[in-house]
């Protein structure tokens, strides 16, 4: 992986006369990455959009309508959105007094959204820290020491593994629901219980990092097994640390909207998507829009979250490069273009394959023997002609 990032900047190099470091070739291949760049805009946009309009912890938004606040249905609480031009057979482009339409009891649907979006972000973004965090430091440690300190860590990971996750996560939210201490205890009780996949991935990477040249260096020197886990370990597993936190995301908000689904996650009168959807999961035929404003939101924002995943995981690993320029817009492209790759691949003669030669006409043969870079036999028996 190294002499590939080498071999990308002394390109680089060549093109723009200037050399780029490990973290600048990172963001460079992100940035190239149109799916990953597209989904951080749009998650960038959601984040400004719940919290900017109903505001947060005392804040004030620029939306005008609580939440909570109950009021009289106008029209049917049918949502005063409109997105289609009056050209196209629309009403044209309006926002509304109720873009989002309005729930039985009159409140604003907007704001409810907006507020189960703000929650379900922020246990997302709790789960994915702490997830992170276990599962790092017991990954470190387990391949690193080996021996007993792995034994009891990885069983005690297996025994969280072998509990299916949602029921371990149900019942463990019931109880954290008791404290009366908003979204945090649920958020901290989900990532207790989602970090056992990175312990396994980042044991691997250093059970392989700590035969290194550079770990028994630093061990000569005198450094404590903190200082070689903490300064040259998990830096050097950096990337499936990152990657792993982004689908950790995608994961907890999921499984957050289940558990508010069944009931044993965000309580009313708080809000989430999972808990909107639960609630009027019945409406779905009368008035749908209680059910797919909340329900697009989850699907947007794990569709994103894992499309920054995948380009994280491009930047990181040089070796998807290649692959992922042939992918085309969001990865569903390029077929055509990957199979004639492929197609050429398979018909090139067997031998030499950086240097092939020029191509032999049809029914013609080849002069110079096995190796096509030689020309045809001197007849006085002094090498080659062409190739002195």
């Amino acid at each position: 992986m190294a002499n590939l990032a080498e071999v990308e900047d002394a390109k680089l190099r060549q093109q723009t006369g200037k050399s780029y470091s490990q973290g600048q070739l990172v963001m460079r291949r992100f940035r190239n990455h149109k799916a990953a760049m597209i989904s951080a805009a749009f998650l960038a946009l959601v984040f400004i959009l719940a919290f900017s309009s109903i505001g947060y912890a005392g804040i004030p938004g620029w939306w005008d309508k609580d939440y909570t606040a109950a009021g009289s249905v106008v029209d049917g609480g049918v949502p005063t959105l409109s997105i289609v031009p009056q050209w196209l057979g629309g009403e044209g482009l309006r926002w509304g007094e109720y873009p989002f339409g309005q729930e039985s009891t009159g409140k604003d649907y907007f704001a409810l959204v907006m507020r189960g979006t703000q929650q379900s972000l922020i246990i997302a973004l709790v789960v994915g820290l702490v997830s992170t965090v276990i599962g790092s430091v017991v990954g470190a440690l387990a391949g690193y020491f080996r021996g007993w300190l792995d034994s009891v860590l990885m069983r005690m990971t297996d025994l969280v593994i072998v509990i299916p996750l949602l029921v371990l996560a149900a019942v463990l939210g019931q109880m954290s629901s008791g404290l009366g201490a908003g979204i945090l205890p649920l958020a901290l009780v989900l990532g207790l219980v989602t970090w056992t996949s990175l312990a396994r991935l980042v044991r691997g990477e250093v059970l392989s990092l700590r035969e290194k040249e550079f770990v028994s260096a630093a061990v000569a020197m005198g450094a404590k097994p903190g200082r070689v886990i903490l300064r040259h370990l998990l830096p050097n597993t950096i990337g499936v640390i990152v990657v792993n936190a982004t689908f950790a995301i995608a994961a907890a908000i999921l499984l957050e909207t289940s558990l508010s689904f069944l009931g044993f996650g965000v309580k009313a009168p708080d809000s989430s998507l999972g808990l909107l959807i639960s609630d009027y999961q019945n409406a779905f035929t009368t008035r749908p829009w209680l059910f797919w404003w909340p329900g697009m939101m989850i699907l947007g924002i794990a569709l994103s979250v894992n499309f920054i995943g995948d380009g994280l995981r491009d930047a990181f690993d040089p070796r998807q490069g290649s692959r992922g320029k042939k992918r085309g817009f969001l990865g569903f492209s390029g077929r055509s273009r990957a199979l004639e790759a492929a197609v050429a691949g398979s018909t090139r003669p067997a031998g030499n394959t950086m240097d092939a030669g020029p191509e032999v006409p049809e029914g013609g043969s080849q002069i110079g023997g096995a190796n096509p870079t030689q020309g045809p036999s001197d007849p006085r028996g002094s090498g080659t002609i062409g190739n002195p």
